[in-house]
């Protein structure tokens, strides 16, 4: 028996994971990163060879790991999470500073970072193991609790890309709405997610057989938590 759901007991810390190539900036969400070893103090996260970060790490072999808050807005975790650095600017409007590695170390919602120099690398299927010596670490807010892929998954109700290490395919709905053929299905620009009527939204109590227009104002994309202005209709 292989229950895949198992593996939520275990917990993570969610983080932007910074990293720099040829002038040009760039990070994303990582939920697979731990210390290894004391002295000198080591970390390692897993990467996934089709992210654009990844092709600065391994450029540059720096990185920079800004920890999340509890605090920390699902549009703004979904900005590093769910879009693509080779089509946006993800530190567009975001507060940040340039670290000693000058790899950028993420200011708005984070209570602390660390800075690190790539020592390994490890190829695992499709993700990259990276080994790093931390060179330099901060507490910026004490007061406020990071954010573990628990909190995330299970209280912000956030979802996890394909491209993440922890990504679990998440059981159909079954239940679908009768009646709601003519009902225009829409589509997240940030992230691909559609809203389908016939099935709604019940993870976050939209019933099947709701019209797209009929969400509550403050209903975001339960992916990535864009807004509804972020979702397009999709053309039959």
């Amino acid at each position: 028996m292989l229950d895949l759901e198992s593996l939520f007991k275990l917990s993570y810390p969610m983080c932007i994971l910074s990293s720099k190539k040829d002038g040009r900036l760039n990070g994303c969400i990582v939920n697979t990163i731990f210390q290894v070893v004391p002295e000198p103090p080591m970390l390692a996260l897993s990467l996934n060879r089709e992210c654009l970060t990844h092709e600065y790490v391994t450029d540059s072999k720096v990185i920079a790991v800004s920890i999340l808050s509890e605090e920390a807005p699902l549009p703004f975790i979904g900005r590093f999470g769910f879009r693509s650095g080779r089509d946006i600017d993800k530190f567009d409007k975001v507060r940040y500073r340039i670290g000693q590695t000058g790899v950028p170390i993420v200011l708005d919602n984070t209570v602390g970072f660390l800075e690190a120099e790539v020592t390994k690398a490890i190829e695992v299927v499709t993700h990259t193991l990276f080994m790093a010596k931390i060179v330099a670490c901060q507490t910026l807010d004490d007061s406020k609790p990071p954010v573990t892929y628990a909190y995330y998954r299970d209280v912000k109700h956030g979802r996890t890309p394909k491209s993440a290490a922890t990504y679990i395919k998440k059981k159909p709905n079954t239940k679908l709405a009768k009646g709601v053929q003519n009902m225009k299905k829409y589509k997240c620009l940030m992230c691909g997610y559609v809203y389908d009527p016939a099935v709604g939204d019940p993870d976050n109590s939209v019933e099947p057989g709701t019209a797209f227009d009929d969400l509550p104002d403050d209903w975001v994309c339960p992916d990535c938590g864009a807004g509804k202005d972020e979702f397009e209709p999709i053309e039959d």
